[in-house]
C-alpha cells in the first residue's frame, strides 16, 4: 500500500499558489488513476483506490502547510504505511522552475510543512519528490513569493511540469524510487 500526499493550503484564496503545487499533482494523480478524492477524515480530503495491482491512497491535508503532519500522521497509523512507502509531493524554492528532484529520505531542507511530516511519522525515511518553483527577485520575499499564483510564463509550463511530477509518482510505484531518480533528477532548462 501507498500513500500519496501533495502538499498545499486548503481554501480558495490559496489554490493556485506556488505554495500548493502538492495538491494539483494530486490532483492530476485522482484523473489520471480514476481515484476521486471523496472522503473527509484525519483532517484530508483522500481516497483509497487501486492503480496496477497496487492499493494507492491520494490525500491533500487540509490542515494548513505547517500542520501537514497531523493529516500525514493520522492516514500513515491507520492504515499502518511503512514510511518507505509514503510520497509527499511539495514545492522547493530552491530547485528551478520546472525542475523535479527525487529523494529517499532527508531532512526537511527549512519547509515548515516537511518539519511537520517528520515531526508527526517520527522518521525521515520517506520519498519526497520536490517540485522547483525558485525564488523571488527580492530576497526576503519568500513568503509572499509561494503564496502568489505562478506568474505569465510560468503558467505556460505549468501543465508539462505537473504532468512531469505525476509521471515521476507513477514511475515510483511502478519501477521502483531509484529508476524515478535516474529519470527525474536531471536538470531541466525552462527558458521562461
Amino acid at each position: 500500500m501507498w500513500l500519496i500526499i501533495g502538499l498545499g493550503n486548503p481554501g480558495r484564496k490559496y489554490l493556485y499558489a506556488r505554495h500548493n503545487i502538492g495538491f494539483r499533482v494530486i490532483d492530476w494523480l485522482s484523473r489520471e488513476l480514476s481515484i476521486p478524492l471523496n472522503r473527509k477524515k484525519f483532517c484530508a480530503k483522500w481516497e483509497k483506490g487501486y492503480w496496477e495491482k497496487k492499493v494507492v491512497i491520494l490525500a491533500k491535508p487540509q490542515t494548513f502547510m505547517n500542520l501537514s503532519g497531523e493529516a500525514v500522521a493520522g492516514l500513515q497509523r491507520f492504515y499502518h504505511i511503512d514510511l518507505e512507502h509514503l510520497i509527499i509531493i511539495y514545492d522547493d524554492l530552491d530547485l528551478m522552475f520546472g525542475n523535479i528532484k527525487i529523494r529517499e529520505k532527508g531532512g526537511a531542507g527549512g519547509h515548515n510543512g516537511l518539519k511537520s511530516i517528520i515531526s508527526h511519522v517520527g522518521g525521515t525515511q520517506f520519498v519526497r519528490i520536490r517540485f522547483g518553483i525558485g525564488r523571488p527577485d527580492q530576497k526576503g520575499d519568500e513568503i509572499k513569493y509561494v503564496l502568489e499564483p505562478f506568474d505569465k510564463d510560468q503558467k505556460k509550463l505549468l501543465a508539462q511540469q505537473i504532468d512531469q511530477a505525476g509521471q515521476a509518482v507513477k514511475t515510483i510505484l511502478s519501477e521502483g524510487t531509484e529508476h524515478a531518480m535516474n529519470r527525474f533528477n536531471r536538470k531541466k532548462s525552462c527558458s521562461l
